[in-house]
């Protein structure tokens, strides 16, 4: 690691490290960041499952339907903070309507109450749109879900995965906060089934993470220079970083990422666009840029890793029909090693 990239990455850890530990432990895993409906972390749990089985879970659409009802029902209690709000859309839901109180109920909405009234939703979910409505509760003008909804498919994922018998693989989280997505891994069962290492430049991070998780492999790590051997996992996967590094640092983080993964990267950003070249923001101690699609897929598959980008505000409207998205420059990287594992383990 050069000297440039030394600065940099003390900065990074300054920008963390100012933030109290119990700030770190609750941050980007509520409301719409709460990894079980926020898409990016649903698309990394089917990523990983299917990198485990090798096939595609019907219910991983059911799960998407989920988060884009649940969703859609905390975008509505934030605009209509009362419970007699939320009464109204369960009424018109189950007389058919299709608005309430003249407030559009999204075709998804309507269809998914639909299918799970009559019992024929994926993974036999029970009634979490009419629990959700039920259910929501208030701080002020704040909603609230309630967890046992919220929870719903990961009790139904861990019933699936439990006569999963595929051999573990080995996966790595750089930037994993305080165990934000590992903490949803581990409640739909599938932290058990992986062999996870997590690492994080703030020490806060870290520290939370393994008061959460004492079992769990998570320690101090910089991605510009990884502790581990050159295709060490199998998998890597990694929320909403590159857009906060330099551009060298963004070069020498893929080439890093790249280096010690042999099969597949799964790869989230929350500032991308389909733009010619990368729009670079310096912000007081560390980057908010916004990342160039094209020259991020290009610089990957310099480093030998090939795929697709999906648009997530896209990826609901095809997969789910649903037209809205909190964060339209969201985009997500599904990338596969170019050749194949046992030659990129020599």
């Amino acid at each position: 690691m050069n000297e440039a990239l030394r600065q940099e990455s003390r900065r990074l850890e300054q920008s963390w490290t100012r933030h109290s530990a119990q700030m770190l432990e609750t941050y980007l895993v509520a409301d719409v960041e709460d990894p079980r409906i926020n898409v990016q972390s649903l698309l990394t749990r089917h990523f990983l499952i299917f990198a485990l089985s090798g096939r595609h879970f019907e219910m991983a659409d059911a799960e998407l339907r989920f988060a884009a009802c649940l969703n859609w029902i905390l975008r509505f209690a934030k605009e209509n903070p009362d419970v007699d709000a939320m009464a109204g859309v369960r009424h018109a839901l189950q007389c058919g309507a299709d608005n309430a109180e003249g407030v559009e109920l999204p075709h998804f909405l309507r269809a998914t109450y639909r299918a799970l009234s009559a019992g024929a939703e994926g993974g036999a979910a029970p009634d979490y749109v009419s629990a959700a409505l039920e259910g929501v509760a208030f701080d002020g003008r704040r909603p609230r879900l309630p967890a046992s909804v919220l929870d719903t498919f990961m009790d139904l994922w861990r019933t699936v995965l439990s006569s999963e018998t595929s051999p573990a693989r080995r996966v790595l989280e750089p930037a994993c906060g305080s165990a934000n997505d590992y903490r949803f891994l581990e409640a739909c069962g599938l932290a058990s089934r992986v062999d996870y290492t997590g690492f994080d430049l703030c020490e806060h991070n870290v520290r939370n993470a393994r008061k959460l998780f004492p079992r769990a492999h998570f320690e101090v790590g910089n991605v510009f220079e990884i502790a581990a051997g050159d295709r060490s996992y199998d998998h890597s996967f990694v929320h909403d970083l590159f857009e906060h590094l330099s551009p060298e640092g963004i070069r020498a983080a893929a080439k890093e990422l790249c280096r010690v993964t042999r099969r597949s990267l799964c790869l989230h950003f929350f500032n991308m666009d389909e733009i010619d070249a990368h729009v670079v923001r310096p912000v007081e101690e560390y980057h908010w840029n916004t990342l160039s699609l094209d020259r991020m897929t290009e610089l990957f598959a310099e480093e030998g890793f090939n795929g697709r980008g999906y648009h997530i505000g896209t990826y609901l409207r095809r997969r789910v029909g649903c037209e809205h998205t909190h964060n339209p420059r969201a985009y997500t990287l599904i990338l596969g090693a170019s050749t194949p594992a046992a030659d990129r383990a020599r």
